[in-house]
C-alpha cells in the first residue's frame, strides 16, 4: 500500500500540490475536510479534454465545481510525443525525463469555478476535486498528460492544443432539443 493516500506517484503529487502548494506560509484549515470528502467518494467527476467538472456531495449539500487546465504550447506537445513513446507505461522515470527536457508536466489552472457560497478562491470543493483528480492520476498517469493537453484521449498528440473545451450549451441547441418548448 502506498504511503500517501493522494499523490503517491509524481504525476498525482503534481495535482496534490495544487491543493497543498509548497509556497504556503500558513496551514490551510480546509485541507482535512477536502481530503475526507475525496476519500469518502464525495466527488463525482466528468473529464472532457482539459476540463474537469465535478458534483461534490457533502452532507446534505451538493456543489458543482469546474476547473480547466491551461493549454500547453505546440513545442511542449511535440516534445512529449518524442519523449513518451507509450503513454500507457508512464512511471516516475518518464516524469523525471520530461522535467529534465525542460517540460513541466504539472498542471497549471487556467480557470476554476464553484457553485458554493464560499467567498474564497480556493473553496473546500475545489480542494476536494484536486485530491480526487490526484487519485485518478495515480491510478492512470496518462490522464495527467491528457488533462494537460499533451495527449488526446486515444494517446496521440492533439492537432489543435490551443482549442478551448466547450463549457456551455448554446441556446439554439437547447431550443432544438425541445427544452424550451414548454408553455411560459
Amino acid at each position: 500500500m502506498p504511503e500517501n493516500e493522494f499523490g503517491y506517484t509524481r504525476w498525482g503529487m503534481d495535482w496534490v500540490r495544487l491543493a497543498e502548494p509548497l509556497r504556503s506560509t500558513r496551514p490551510e484549515p480546509l485541507l482535512p475536510r477536502a481530503r475526507s470528502i475525496a476519500r469518502n467518494s464525495g466527488v463525482r467527476t466528468v473529464i472532457e479534454g482539459r476540463s474537469v467538472r465535478a458534483t461534490i456531495q457533502r452532507g446534505g449539500q451538493a456543489s458543482v465545481t469546474h476547473l480547466e487546465v491551461a493549454a500547453p504550447g505546440p513545442a511542449a506537445v511535440a516534445a512529449v510525443a518524442g519523449l513518451v513513446p507509450d503513454p500507457a507505461l508512464l512511471g516516475d522515470d518518464a516524469h523525471a525525463a520530461l522535467r529534465a527536457a525542460g517540460i513541466d508536466p504539472a498542471p497549471v489552472l487556467a480557470a476554476t469555478d464553484c457553485s458554493c457560497s464560499a467567498r474564497r478562491e480556493r473553496c473546500v470543493h475545489l480542494l476536494a476535486l484536486c485530491y480526487e483528480v490526484a487519485r485518478q492520476v495515480d491510478a492512470e498517469p496518462a490522464l495527467a498528460l491528457r488533462l494537460g493537453g499533451l495527449l488526446d484521449p486515444a494517446g496521440a498528440a492533439p492537432d489543435a492544443p490551443d482549442a478551448a473545451p466547450r463549457r456551455w450549451i448554446p441556446l439554439d441547441a437547447m431550443d432544438a432539443a425541445g427544452w424550451f418548448d414548454t408553455p411560459r
